[in-house]
């Protein structure tokens, strides 16, 4: 951090300090403070927690790791927006990472920002808020107030403008942009925050409690890893489980039009892209060593939740695809979660179905905030941190996306025609302008299952039993039972209407929840659809 920059973490610092009175100041420090490290397209289906020992050390095993944690939607600007918001994708209405998908859009900026969980934090709880790193892929447009735009409820801002870079690009510090080059030991950019975090931890007040969100651009592309980190895992390839390089036979057109089996070029470049994934992944690691013994020193880490997650899963090479995200399968919306903290016992796994929607209620609960007073989705984590028994947990969430794609060709690929985007390598593409699905991803004690439908003019349906096939590799929508396949009919469209605590209702295999097909056919917003095995038949 610049000498300007540590100046103003102090000057701020210092007029807290002046506003506190000693009896509130007393009660603040009390509070537990918060940090929350996101990391960039980080899988955990495919290995992707693997490189990192020091963090598996440092909260894994003084916490406690969700093993079903999830996004709401498999791409990097709605998820974001989740996590900020504690709300789904339609009641925050960010679809994508494009302006028109509202990602950083005024829109956004007017609706929502002024009601995320950080400016809640800082202006209802008290909390002194820092951010540093990727916000939103939109972040910094012209279109959008540019990096001047400093979104409410932050006390220190370094947000990158637009995407993940590592080197080459420019910081809101502020309001204020800073250019960063190329020079390893004053740009690398997960390198930055890290620097930027441990000044902030020297420099802050010590009488208000502090709430830290570290996103870095690791592991997402371009794949830039720190010069000492180049020439690590040079044996690792991507995983070839069972659905790699397979034929996606009965999914959705855009996952059967992948080239099988892939050429050697596209396997090469995408065992490349693993490797140069986990490389990243090391100066995160570094930086999460660095961050608990700075908390250490200070004396704070004990009165610390460390959260670590990421915004999306990742695939390379699953149903011949060769690298991205976005999709509706495992391998791209489960991600890590690892939490330590006040209360938490140590070495902990936790089986729970919890989705990113629940962190801002679990950090607003931390903070001591009504969460009856928000209006968000998700429920809060506490009481599973905490090992209350008698808690009543969920057992299944929404998953939406709207496809990215528009009228011109992609350039890459002019023989396609119109519609997709992401095609690369070989031309095979990632996404289209009708990619636009829901599902209800359910897990209870009887049933682990996945029910998903397309808004297209097949109105494609797509139906997994993860406990018989892990790998979605059988579509079973033409052979389920009927009745399940109306129930999840049903639940999909109350889940893509719901609010706040409608959210939260009994699912499908839930001892409370209530099935009447008669409602199917009600008018409650949402087009209502009655599948039956012989309509399946042409799917």
């Amino acid at each position: 951090m610049s000498a300007a920059a540590v100046a103003a973490v102090r000057g701020l610092a210092l007029a807290a300090l002046l506003v506190l009175s000693p009896a509130r100041a007393a009660r603040q420090a009390r509070r537990p403070n918060v940090v929350l490290i996101l990391t960039d397209d980080q899988d955990v289906c495919l290995g992707g927690m693997t490189p990192l020992k020091k963090t598996n050390a440092l909260i894994a095993q003084m916490g406690v790791t969700f093993v079903n944690a999830y996004v709401p939607s498999a791409l990097c600007c709605p998820s974001r927006a989740s996590i900020l918001t504690g709300k789904y994708p339609h009641n925050h209405h960010v679809v994508n990472n494009t302006l028109e998908g509202n990602c950083s859009s005024k829109l956004w900026q007017k609706i929502q920002e002024p009601y995320t969980f950080p400016a809640l934090l800082k202006t209802m709880c008290g909390y002194q808020t820092f951010f540093a790193g990727k916000y939103l892929n939109e972040y910094g447009a012209e279109d959008a107030g540019g990096v001047g735009h400093v979104p409410p409820g932050w006390s220190f801002w370094y947000a990158l403008e637009k995407n993940s870079k590592y080197y080459n690009y420019t910081l809101s510090v502020n309001g204020k942009a800073r250019k960063h080059g190329e020079n390893y030991s004053v740009d690398y950019l997960t390198d930055v925050l890290a620097n930027m975090s441990l000044d902030f931890l020297e420099y802050k007040s010590n009488f208000e409690p502090f709430f830290m969100m570290i996103s870095t651009p690791a592991p997402h592309s371009p794949w830039t890893p720190a010069p000492q980190y180049k020439k690590s895992f040079q044996n690792v390839s991507a995983p070839r489980n069972s659905n790699f390089n397979i034929h996606g036979k009965n999914k959705h057109w855009l996952i059967r039009q992948a080239k099988t089996p892939m050429t050697n070029s596209s396997i090469q470049f995408l065992d490349d892209a693993y490797r140069k994934r986990w490389q990243t992944l090391l100066s995160v690691d570094d930086l999460i060593e660095k961050l608990v013994k700075k908390l250490e020193l200070n004396g704070e880490l004990d009165n610390t939740y460390i959260f670590y997650t990421s915004d999306n899963g990742f695939h390379t090479g699953q149903f011949s695809l060769p690298i991205d995200k976005r999709q509706l399968y495992e391998f791209d919306i489960k991600v890590p979660l690892l939490v330590r903290g006040p209360g938490i016992k140590p070495n902990q796994t936790n089986k729970m179905l919890v989705a990113n929607i629940d962190l801002g209620p679990t950090i607003l609960d931390i903070a001591g905030y009504d969460l009856n007073k928000t209006q968000m989705d998700g429920m809060s984590l506490l009481p599973l941190l905490t090992g209350d028994k008698n808690v009543t947990w969920r057992s299944d969430f929404l998953v939406e996306y709207q496809g990215e794609g528009y009228n011109g060709s992609d350039p890459t690929c002019p023989g396609l025609g119109p519609g997709v985007t992401h095609c690369f390598p070989d031309c095979v593409c990632e996404d289209s302008y009708n990619n636009t699905y829901a599902c209800v991803r359910t897990l209870s004690t009887s049933w682990d299952l996945q029910y998903c439908e397309f808004d297209d003019r097949e109105v494609f349906v797509e139906v997994y039993n993860l406990t018989a096939d892990p790998h979605q590799i059988n579509n079973i929508a033409k052979t389920i039972d009927q009745e399940i396949l109306e129930k999840m009919n049903y639940r999909l469209m109350m889940l893509q209407s719901c609010s706040g605590a409608t959210c939260r209702t009994p699912g499908v295999f839930d001892p409370g929840y209530r099935f009447d097909p008669r409602l199917m056919f009600s008018n409650h917003g949402v087009r209502a659809r009655r599948f039956s095995a012989q309509s399946l038949k042409g799917t």
